[in-house]
């Protein structure tokens, strides 16, 4: 297969956001935003609605201009820039495409507004088709298209015109879950076939978590976060990250001491070893946090059969309550022996289903699996 945008041949851009803010009157929707997304990089922008993603996306294309701060390609300020002379291709979340033309005139539309000569426009509307293998339905119009082939012609068509980069705007949440799953891994092969440097606005964070290079967590117009999906799962640096990111069980302590980990936390459920993932933040014993284990990070013991386990450290005793059996994983509500709100556990390959409250078990996390965040 051959495609006109191949890497090594000058496609891929740097881009680069020095202080952007953006305020629609009284509401701070970007606040002093600063971020460089590599070259050929796959980047994400996730957060709760209203954070700022959407505009912060809009801001690279062009759409808005920011109040304070700039925005570069490579080494050049496109700020003042208008959309049309930035050559970014956009994939919206409606796909917006022309329900009266066929899937060719749909992806040619760009090119014609550019006014290219007819034949590299043929050609380059069957590279582009080629590229998200929709060649065979050139002729065919939208309404006879399936959600997931609406989304390939969405992406041709941004690929056609031979963008600096690509913009996509929760390309996918029209799409049923097996489709979303499909056209996740299509995403990414296009843009690392083709070198692209692609910047993604989503809410599914396994839809992050799955094809993203880095990205960055906003909250409330700031960056929460930035880094790669292991570093933003693992090491949450702040409490709204571990919460927006996959689920976690969250217990509230005090800190006894310094430890080989990171710090000791008391807590009502019993003494943990944790780690310190800020590192703008250096606590201090007596100072309150917040712990995160994530359900998956939990192992469970029989307190009888398995009593070797019960000396080691990050240990909860407690018994089993409701439990989901799901085949590999099972999911379990775990109710503390010291009173308390339930903690989930996720227990892979389940050996504990149907216990229910029978009898005691203890329930221990590894300190590399524990970290301490600012309360």
């Amino acid at each position: 297969m051959f495609f006109a945008l191949q890497p090594g041949l000058g496609n891929m851009i740097s881009i680069t956001l020095d202080n952007v803010s953006k305020r629609f009157g009284s509401a701070i929707a970007l606040d002093k935003i600063s971020l460089t997304i590599k070259p050929g990089e796959l980047f994400f922008l996730l957060g709760p609605s209203g954070c700022g993603k959407t505009t912060l996306l809009r801001h690279i294309a062009g759409f808005y201009k920011p109040d304070e701060g700039s925005v570069k390609f490579d080494q050049e300020d496109v700020t003042a820039l208008p959309p049309h002379k930035r050559n970014t291709g956009m994939v919206f979340q409606s796909y917006a495409l022309w329900p009266h033309l066929t899937v060719a005139q749909n992806v040619a539309f760009g090119l014609e507004e550019r006014r290219v000569p007819r034949p590299e426009i043929i050609r380059r509307v069957n590279e582009a088709l080629d590229s998200v293998r929709m060649s065979a339905y050139s002729e065919r119009r939208i309404a006879q298209l399936s959600g997931g082939q609406q989304q390939r012609v969405a992406l041709a068509r941004a690929l056609v015109i031979r963008p600096r980069c690509l913009l996509l705007d929760e390309p996918l949440s029209n799409l049923d879950a097996k489709l979303r799953l499909e056209m996740r891994t299509e995403i990414r092969r296009v843009c690392k076939d083709f070198g692209l440097t692609a910047i993604y606005v989503t809410h599914d964070q396994k839809e992050a978590l799955s094809i993203a290079d880095r990205m960055a967590i906003l909250d409330t117009g700031r960056t929460a976060q930035i880094g790669a999906p292991l570093e933003i799962y693992q090491s949450p640096r702040s409490r709204l990250v571990a919460d927006f990111i996959g689920e976690t069980n969250f217990i509230s302590g005090i800190v006894l001491d310094l430890s080989p980990h990171g710090v000791r936390v008391g807590s009502d459920l019993g003494c943990f070893d944790a780690r310190v993932t800020d590192s703008n933040w250096s606590p201090v014993k007596g100072e309150k946090v917040t712990l995160s284990i994530r359900p998956e990070a939990w192992r469970l013991f029989d307190k009888n059969t398995d009593s070797t386990e019960s000396s080691a450290g990050n240990v909860v005793a407690g018994r089993i309550g409701d439990s989901v059996y799901l085949g590999e994983v099972a999911q379990h509500q775990f109710q503390p022996s010291a009173g308390g709100p339930q903690l989930k556990i996720f227990e892979l390959n389940p050996r504990f289903i149907g216990v229910g409250g029978e009898r005691d078990i203890f329930a221990v996390a590894d300190p590399r699996d524990v970290v301490a965040l600012r309360h």
